[in-house]
Protein backbone atom coordinates (compact mmCIF):
# COMPACT_ATOMS: atom_id res chain seq x y z
CA UNK A 1 0.00 0.00 0.00
CA UNK A 2 1.70 3.19 -0.80
CA UNK A 3 1.61 5.90 1.71
CA UNK A 4 -0.94 8.99 1.88
CA UNK A 5 1.62 12.13 1.82
CA UNK A 6 -1.19 14.57 0.54
CA UNK A 7 -1.58 17.57 3.38
CA UNK A 8 -3.70 17.60 5.39
CA UNK A 9 -4.88 20.08 8.61
CA UNK A 10 -3.11 17.99 11.09
CA UNK A 11 0.79 16.56 10.07
CA UNK A 12 0.50 14.31 12.96
CA UNK A 13 -0.58 10.17 11.63
CA UNK A 14 -1.37 7.66 14.07
CA UNK A 15 0.95 4.90 13.07
CA UNK A 16 0.50 1.10 12.83
CA UNK A 17 1.22 -0.42 16.74
CA UNK A 18 4.63 -2.36 16.18
CA UNK A 19 7.11 -3.74 18.33
CA UNK A 20 10.89 -3.12 17.45
CA UNK A 21 11.93 -7.17 16.99
CA UNK A 22 8.79 -7.22 14.93
CA UNK A 23 9.12 -5.05 12.06
CA UNK A 24 10.21 -6.75 9.08
CA UNK A 25 14.27 -7.03 8.78
CA UNK A 26 15.93 -4.82 5.86
CA UNK A 27 19.05 -6.58 6.25
CA UNK A 28 18.48 -8.61 2.93
CA UNK A 29 18.09 -5.30 0.87
CA UNK A 30 20.73 -4.01 2.26
CA UNK A 31 23.33 -4.97 0.11
CA UNK A 32 27.18 -4.24 1.16
CA UNK A 33 27.77 -4.21 -2.59
CA UNK A 34 24.69 -1.35 -3.34
CA UNK A 35 25.99 0.68 -0.65
CA UNK A 36 29.73 0.84 -1.37
CA UNK A 37 29.35 1.15 -4.95
CA UNK A 38 26.80 5.15 -3.95
CA UNK A 39 30.41 5.71 -1.53
CA UNK A 40 32.78 4.45 -4.73
CA UNK A 41 30.83 6.56 -6.85
CA UNK A 42 30.80 9.81 -4.11
CA UNK A 43 33.97 9.79 -3.24
CA UNK A 44 34.59 10.12 -6.76
CA UNK A 45 32.96 13.35 -7.23
CA UNK A 46 34.57 16.88 -7.41
CA UNK A 47 35.20 18.63 -4.46
CA UNK A 48 37.66 21.31 -5.79
CA UNK A 49 39.41 21.74 -2.49
CA UNK A 50 36.50 23.23 -0.36
CA UNK A 51 35.73 21.96 3.62
CA UNK A 52 33.46 23.00 5.67
CA UNK A 53 34.59 24.59 8.09
CA UNK A 54 31.91 25.82 10.76
CA UNK A 55 28.13 27.33 10.83
CA UNK A 56 28.28 30.58 10.01
CA UNK A 57 27.24 32.09 12.98
CA UNK A 58 29.84 30.47 14.78
CA UNK A 59 32.19 33.65 12.58
CA UNK A 60 31.87 36.72 14.58
CA UNK A 61 33.25 40.08 13.92
CA UNK A 62 34.50 40.14 17.59
CA UNK A 63 36.82 37.14 17.95
CA UNK A 64 38.92 34.69 15.71
CA UNK A 65 37.42 31.03 15.16
CA UNK A 66 39.69 27.89 14.87
CA UNK A 67 39.63 24.41 13.59
CA UNK A 68 41.49 21.88 12.31
CA UNK A 69 41.19 20.36 8.73
CA UNK A 70 43.15 17.22 7.94
CA UNK A 71 45.69 18.70 10.27
CA UNK A 72 45.96 21.76 8.97
CA UNK A 73 44.99 24.74 11.54
CA UNK A 74 42.94 27.26 10.39
CA UNK A 75 41.54 30.35 11.81
CA UNK A 76 38.25 32.47 10.49
CA UNK A 77 36.86 35.64 11.63
CA UNK A 78 34.56 38.23 9.84
CA UNK A 79 35.43 42.44 9.16
CA UNK A 80 32.75 44.48 10.41
CA UNK A 81 31.17 44.38 6.69
CA UNK A 82 30.04 41.01 7.58
CA UNK A 83 32.66 39.41 4.76
CA UNK A 84 34.32 35.51 6.24
CA UNK A 85 38.31 35.45 6.12
CA UNK A 86 40.33 32.74 6.80
CA UNK A 87 43.52 31.68 7.03
CA UNK A 88 46.93 29.79 8.74
CA UNK A 89 46.03 29.23 12.14
CA UNK A 90 49.98 29.87 12.62
CA UNK A 91 51.66 33.10 13.31
CA UNK A 92 53.77 33.56 10.69
CA UNK A 93 56.38 35.68 13.56
CA UNK A 94 56.63 32.73 16.33
CA UNK A 95 53.97 30.45 15.61
CA UNK A 96 51.68 31.38 18.27
CA UNK A 97 47.84 30.36 18.28
CA UNK A 98 45.84 32.69 16.58
CA UNK A 99 42.36 31.36 16.96
CA UNK A 100 43.39 32.33 20.65
CA UNK A 101 44.37 35.96 19.66
CA UNK A 102 41.58 39.07 18.90
CA UNK A 103 39.84 40.63 15.97
CA UNK A 104 40.11 44.24 16.43
CA UNK A 105 40.09 47.12 13.33
CA UNK A 106 38.53 44.10 10.88
CA UNK A 107 42.10 42.81 11.60
CA UNK A 108 43.31 39.63 13.24
CA UNK A 109 45.58 40.00 16.33
CA UNK A 110 48.25 37.88 17.78
CA UNK A 111 48.08 38.02 21.66
CA UNK A 112 51.80 36.83 21.77
CA UNK A 113 53.50 40.01 19.96
CA UNK A 114 50.69 41.96 18.81
CA UNK A 115 51.04 40.93 15.06
CA UNK A 116 47.90 41.97 12.96
CA UNK A 117 47.04 40.41 10.10
CA UNK A 118 44.64 40.65 7.16
CA UNK A 119 43.51 39.90 3.98
CA UNK A 120 46.73 41.55 2.59
CA UNK A 121 48.72 38.48 4.18
CA UNK A 122 52.06 38.20 5.60
CA UNK A 123 55.10 36.95 4.22
CA UNK A 124 54.96 33.47 5.36
CA UNK A 125 51.48 33.93 6.11
CA UNK A 126 48.63 33.46 3.25
CA UNK A 127 45.19 33.67 3.17
CA UNK A 128 42.12 30.91 2.16
CA UNK A 129 39.59 31.38 0.14
CA UNK A 130 36.21 31.35 1.73
CA UNK A 131 32.76 30.96 0.95
CA UNK A 132 29.53 31.68 3.74
CA UNK A 133 26.32 30.39 1.87
CA UNK A 134 24.70 31.53 4.49
CA UNK A 135 24.36 28.43 6.39
CA UNK A 136 27.60 27.35 6.61
CA UNK A 137 31.43 28.48 6.21
CA UNK A 138 33.68 26.65 3.49
CA UNK A 139 36.86 27.19 3.18
CA UNK A 140 39.73 26.05 0.26
CA UNK A 141 43.35 24.16 1.19
CA UNK A 142 44.31 23.63 -2.54
CA UNK A 143 47.63 21.92 -0.90
CA UNK A 144 45.29 19.03 1.18
CA UNK A 145 42.23 18.78 -1.48
CA UNK A 146 44.83 17.72 -4.35
CA UNK A 147 42.38 18.51 -6.79
CA UNK A 148 42.09 21.41 -9.37
CA UNK A 149 40.44 24.04 -7.72
CA UNK A 150 36.74 25.30 -8.03
CA UNK A 151 35.70 28.82 -7.47
CA UNK A 152 33.28 27.89 -5.28
CA UNK A 153 32.06 24.47 -3.10
CA UNK A 154 29.37 22.13 -4.50
CA UNK A 155 26.30 23.13 -2.86
CA UNK A 156 22.80 21.22 -3.01
CA UNK A 157 19.05 22.96 -3.60
CA UNK A 158 18.14 24.80 -0.29
CA UNK A 159 15.03 26.17 0.84
CA UNK A 160 15.18 30.08 0.18
CA UNK A 161 16.43 32.22 3.00
CA UNK A 162 13.59 34.53 3.41
CA UNK A 163 11.36 30.56 4.00
CA UNK A 164 13.60 28.59 6.55
CA UNK A 165 14.93 27.78 9.51
CA UNK A 166 18.95 26.83 9.71
CA UNK A 167 19.95 24.93 12.73
CA UNK A 168 23.26 23.54 12.98
CA UNK A 169 25.00 20.68 15.10
CA UNK A 170 28.60 19.52 15.48
CA UNK A 171 29.95 16.32 16.57
CA UNK A 172 33.70 14.16 15.70
CA UNK A 173 34.04 10.98 16.26
CA UNK A 174 37.61 8.54 15.50
CA UNK A 175 36.93 7.31 11.99
CA UNK A 176 37.21 8.89 7.99
CA UNK A 177 34.80 11.33 6.22
CA UNK A 178 33.91 8.52 4.18
CA UNK A 179 32.88 5.97 6.96
CA UNK A 180 30.67 8.99 7.96
CA UNK A 181 29.04 9.03 4.20
CA UNK A 182 29.00 5.89 4.58
CA UNK A 183 25.83 5.28 7.43
CA UNK A 184 24.05 7.68 5.35
CA UNK A 185 24.24 5.62 2.09
CA UNK A 186 22.61 3.38 4.12
CA UNK A 187 19.12 4.23 4.86
CA UNK A 188 17.83 0.60 5.75
CA UNK A 189 19.02 0.96 9.25
CA UNK A 190 16.95 3.88 10.30
CA UNK A 191 14.15 2.11 11.84
CA UNK A 192 16.65 -0.41 13.62
CA UNK A 193 19.00 1.79 14.81
CA UNK A 194 16.38 4.60 15.32
CA UNK A 195 13.35 3.42 16.68
CA UNK A 196 13.23 6.62 19.30
CA UNK A 197 13.18 8.97 15.94
CA UNK A 198 12.03 6.58 12.67
CA UNK A 199 8.91 4.65 12.39
CA UNK A 200 8.40 2.19 9.32
CA UNK A 201 10.88 3.20 7.32
CA UNK A 202 11.08 1.39 3.91
CA UNK A 203 13.74 2.12 1.08
CA UNK A 204 11.31 2.37 -2.07
CA UNK A 205 13.92 3.26 -4.93
CA UNK A 206 18.22 2.47 -4.88
CA UNK A 207 21.18 2.98 -7.73
CA UNK A 208 20.37 -0.53 -9.70
CA UNK A 209 24.46 -0.89 -11.00
CA UNK A 210 27.45 0.47 -10.85
CA UNK A 211 27.55 2.89 -13.87
CA UNK A 212 24.48 4.25 -11.83
CA UNK A 213 24.01 7.89 -13.45
CA UNK A 214 23.68 10.46 -11.86
CA UNK A 215 20.28 11.77 -11.63
CA UNK A 216 19.49 7.85 -10.88
CA UNK A 217 22.43 7.89 -8.04
CA UNK A 218 20.08 8.32 -5.00
CA UNK A 219 18.25 6.19 -2.10
CA UNK A 220 14.09 7.15 -1.86
CA UNK A 221 12.60 6.26 1.79
CA UNK A 222 8.92 6.83 2.77
CA UNK A 223 8.95 6.88 6.80
CA UNK A 224 7.40 8.87 9.50
CA UNK A 225 9.53 10.79 12.16
CA UNK A 226 8.78 9.74 15.22
CA UNK A 227 7.30 13.31 17.63
CA UNK A 228 5.29 10.95 20.47
CA UNK A 229 4.25 7.45 20.74
CA UNK A 230 2.48 5.99 17.66
CA UNK A 231 2.27 9.72 16.31
CA UNK A 232 4.75 10.56 13.29
CA UNK A 233 4.97 12.99 10.35
CA UNK A 234 4.99 10.48 7.34
CA UNK A 235 7.20 11.84 4.34
CA UNK A 236 9.55 10.56 1.34
CA UNK A 237 12.89 11.98 1.38
CA UNK A 238 15.61 11.11 -1.26
CA UNK A 239 19.60 10.62 -0.49
CA UNK A 240 22.10 12.11 -2.73
CA UNK A 241 25.66 13.02 -2.38
CA UNK A 242 26.79 16.39 -4.46
CA UNK A 243 30.50 15.86 -3.50
CA UNK A 244 32.49 13.40 -1.85
CA UNK A 245 32.11 14.55 1.57
CA UNK A 246 28.71 15.46 1.59
CA UNK A 247 25.25 13.76 2.09
CA UNK A 248 22.08 15.59 1.34
CA UNK A 249 18.51 14.40 2.47
CA UNK A 250 15.66 16.04 0.77
CA UNK A 251 12.11 15.73 1.89
CA UNK A 252 10.05 15.50 -2.05
CA UNK A 253 6.76 14.22 -0.44
CA UNK A 254 4.72 15.37 2.65
CA UNK A 255 5.18 17.78 5.61
CA UNK A 256 7.99 20.34 4.81
CA UNK A 257 8.41 19.65 1.57
CA UNK A 258 11.86 20.73 0.10
CA UNK A 259 13.41 20.70 3.62
CA UNK A 260 17.07 19.35 3.53
CA UNK A 261 19.06 18.22 5.59
CA UNK A 262 23.32 18.48 5.08
CA UNK A 263 25.42 15.94 6.45
CA UNK A 264 29.31 17.15 5.82
CA UNK A 265 31.82 14.98 6.97
CA UNK A 266 35.38 17.24 7.84
CA UNK A 267 38.72 15.20 8.20
CA UNK A 268 39.94 17.24 11.31
CA UNK A 269 43.47 15.08 11.57
CA UNK A 270 44.76 12.26 13.72
CA UNK A 271 44.39 11.91 17.97
CA UNK A 272 47.49 10.94 20.25
CA UNK A 273 46.94 6.86 18.80
CA UNK A 274 46.97 7.88 15.06
CA UNK A 275 43.53 7.19 14.96
CA UNK A 276 42.14 9.75 11.85
CA UNK A 277 39.21 12.08 13.60
CA UNK A 278 36.47 13.69 11.50
CA UNK A 279 34.18 16.25 12.58
CA UNK A 280 30.34 15.85 11.49
CA UNK A 281 28.73 18.97 10.76
CA UNK A 282 25.01 18.79 10.17
CA UNK A 283 22.41 21.53 8.91
CA UNK A 284 18.99 21.20 9.25
CA UNK A 285 17.27 23.53 7.23
CA UNK A 286 13.61 23.00 7.19
CA UNK A 287 10.52 24.54 5.45
CA UNK A 288 7.00 24.66 5.62
CA UNK A 289 4.61 26.67 4.22
CA UNK A 290 2.06 26.32 7.42
CA UNK A 291 1.26 29.23 9.38
CA UNK A 292 2.38 27.80 12.18
CA UNK A 293 6.17 27.41 10.56
CA UNK A 294 6.25 31.39 10.16
CA UNK A 295 5.41 31.36 14.53
CA UNK A 296 8.38 28.97 14.77
CA UNK A 297 10.91 31.26 13.10
CA UNK A 298 9.88 33.91 15.49
CA UNK A 299 10.56 31.58 18.43
CA UNK A 300 13.58 30.26 16.21
CA UNK A 301 15.97 30.88 19.48
CA UNK A 302 14.12 28.65 21.17
CA UNK A 303 13.28 25.96 18.30
CA UNK A 304 16.87 25.78 17.21
CA UNK A 305 18.12 24.10 20.07
CA UNK A 306 15.31 21.31 19.90
CA UNK A 307 16.28 21.00 16.38
CA UNK A 308 20.34 20.80 17.31
CA UNK A 309 18.93 18.11 19.86
CA UNK A 310 17.64 15.60 17.40
CA UNK A 311 20.30 15.48 15.10
CA UNK A 312 22.99 14.91 18.01
CA UNK A 313 20.67 12.03 19.27
CA UNK A 314 20.85 10.47 15.81
CA UNK A 315 24.70 10.96 15.63
CA UNK A 316 25.98 9.58 18.87
CA UNK A 317 24.44 6.33 17.15
CA UNK A 318 25.45 7.06 13.67
CA UNK A 319 29.20 7.94 15.14
CA UNK A 320 29.65 4.57 16.64
CA UNK A 321 28.47 3.34 13.60
CA UNK A 322 31.32 4.96 11.82
CA UNK A 323 33.67 4.16 14.19
CA UNK A 324 33.37 0.73 13.96
CA UNK A 325 33.05 0.39 10.15
CA UNK A 326 36.09 2.44 10.74
CA UNK A 327 37.41 0.26 13.29
CA UNK A 328 36.76 -2.85 10.39
CA UNK A 329 38.20 -1.21 7.25
CA UNK A 330 41.74 -0.30 9.33
CA UNK A 331 41.70 -4.01 10.98
CA UNK A 332 40.91 -6.12 7.07
CA UNK A 333 37.35 -7.16 8.65
CA UNK A 334 35.21 -5.30 6.55
CA UNK A 335 32.77 -7.36 5.18
CA UNK A 336 33.45 -7.73 0.96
Amino acid sequence: MTEDFSPRRLPLRRMPATAWERQPPSWRDAKPGVIEGALKRALARPAGNWFVLAASTQLRADRPFGRLVSGTEVVAWRTADGAPHAGPGACPHMGAPLCRGAVSNDRLVCRWHGLALGEEGFPGWSPFPVHDDGVLVWVRLDSVGGEQPLEAPVLPVRPTPENRLVAVETLAGRCEPEDVIANRLDPWHGSWFHPYSFVGLKVTGAPTGPESADADDRFVVEVAFRVAGRFGVPVRAAFTCPEPRTVVMHIVEGEGTGSVVETHATPLGVDRQGVPRTAVIEATIAASDRTGFAVAKRFARLVRPAMRFTARRLWRDDIAYAERRYTLRSSGRWPA
